[in-house]
């Protein structure tokens, strides 16, 4: 997520200041994105050096959490392009889950599929903990939008654990690991065979 462009957005909709972006930033997120408002006011220096937030003059001799800030027509067409631009697709980013499951793979002793079952049961705590929350939420469109594509996200996790844990019913048993293997052009021992 942009913390920058959220910003921006906030701003489009009238001054405010530090402490107040945070608020509304966590309130629209549903708190699932929870900001350090020191990462707000660091995020506004920058904003306003790039000249995309300027802060109000009356207010410029102000400590940070006490100033108001305003988006500049900059701000307003950089959130404007950031809005219509698709998030880019380069490499997918490192999973955590994913890596410690190719991890426990080759990993003596690990026993992946109790692993797998562990991930699976508290992706589905945190699935019951959005479904709740839509369920008070009822009337708040933003914090609806946000469980759902949380829900759809877990719901993804909680199919690739299962194609996981079949993928591993079906596999046959790992080959020997390269220093065991043959040489090039080495000659193979028969099926049965001694080494």
């Amino acid at each position: 997520m942009s913390v920058r462009h959220a910003l921006l957005a906030l701003l489009g909709e009238g001054p405010k200041y530090g402490l107040r972006l945070r608020q509304e930033f966590e309130a629209r997120t549903g708190e699932v994105w929870p900001l350090n408002v020191g990462q707000v006011y660091s995020t506004m220096q920058r904003l306003e050096r790039d000249g995309l937030v300027e802060c109000d003059p009356e207010d410029a001799a102000r400590p940070g959490p006490q100033r108001t800030y305003r988006i500049t027509e900059a701000g307003a067409e950089e959130l404007a392009a950031w809005l219509r631009t698709p998030p880019a697709d380069d490499a997918p980013p490192r999973d955590e889950l994913v890596i410690k499951v190719l991890v426990a793979l080759r990993l003596p002793g690990a026993d992946l599929p109790a692993l797998l079952q562990t991930h699976r049961n508290h992706t589905i705590v945190r699935m019951q903990h959005f479904t709740r929350l839509k369920e008070h939420a009822a009337d708040d469109l933003a914090l609806l939008m946000v469980a759902d594509a949380q829900l759809y996200r877990l719901e993804a996790v909680v199919r690739w654990l299962d194609a996981t844990q079949a993928r591993l019913r079906h596999r046959t048993p790992p080959g020997p690991a390269p220093s065991q293997r043959p040489a090039a052009g080495a000659p193979v021992p028969p099926e049965g065979a001694v080494r």
